[in-house]
């Protein structure tokens, strides 16, 4: 394997790792919120971190630009004031993998927290416990299965992000070509036995990890 394909896959575990630490934190917050709180425009919310779900790609990364590109609404204002740009950065490929995977976190922890029984959440209300400490020691322990289920998912999601990223962060060798985009590139020059290899790698990969956290989940009372 030449170092061309040891980049790109050290590149996606990297921009996979960073961006599901991310994820979890936020994923987490908002389904809490979503899950305990009932506020006008709850459901119009969901459906906005839902999106990237079910859109192309393509069109998040579209979005993406409009947002973070160099003349886009919030990156013109970075670009002003600090002459740097995300775009065709890692940092671009984290943030569009980042924004892809939210959902699977978001929908599954929320469904987490819902199931928990209230009894058990009444219970540490009427010992004392504050809603914060509640929600550390009985809602998000006993959603633990849930949470650990959208980190997961949300991790092999970013593994394999390339609509987004490609957008955001193009395919620039050496810099943000992870494995899904140089597979592409490695497929369309006709390089087929590398592109084998990393394809491999790849499924292996998202397969075992899947494998063990079912197993996990499983063996988790």
């Amino acid at each position: 394997m030449d170092n061309c394909a040891l980049f790109s896959m050290r590149l996606s575990l990297q921009v996979a790792s960073v961006a599901t630490v991310f994820i979890v934190a936020v994923g987490i917050t908002v389904a809490y919120f979503l899950a305990r709180r009932d506020f006008r425009g709850k459901e119009l919310i969901d459906i906005l971190f839902t999106l990237p779900l079910v859109l192309p790609p393509t069109v998040t990364g579209y979005y993406l630009i409009v947002l973070f590109g160099r003349n886009g609404i919030i990156g013109r204002l970075i670009y002003e004031r600090t002459g740097w740009t995300i775009m065709f950065t890692w940092y671009a490929a984290v943030l569009a993998s980042f924004v892809v995977a939210l959902p699977l976190m978001i929908k599954t922890t929320r469904a987490a927290i819902e199931s928990v029984d209230r009894n058990f959440i009444n219970a540490s209300y009427t010992l004392g416990h504050a809603e914060f400490e509640t929600a550390l020691k009985v809602i998000l322990p006993l959603a633990r299965r849930g949470i650990f289920a959208g980190a997961v998912l949300s991790f092999t999601r970013a593994l394999g992000e390339f609509g987004a990223t490609m957008m955001l962060a193009g395919n620039l060798p050496g810099r943000t070509d992870t494995m899904p985009i140089a597979i592409y590139s490695l497929a369309g020059g006709g390089e087929w036995a590398k592109a084998n290899t990393m394809v491999a790698f790849l499924t292996i990969f998202s397969g075992i990890f899947l494998y063990m956290a079912n197993r996990y989940s499983k063996r988790t009372i």
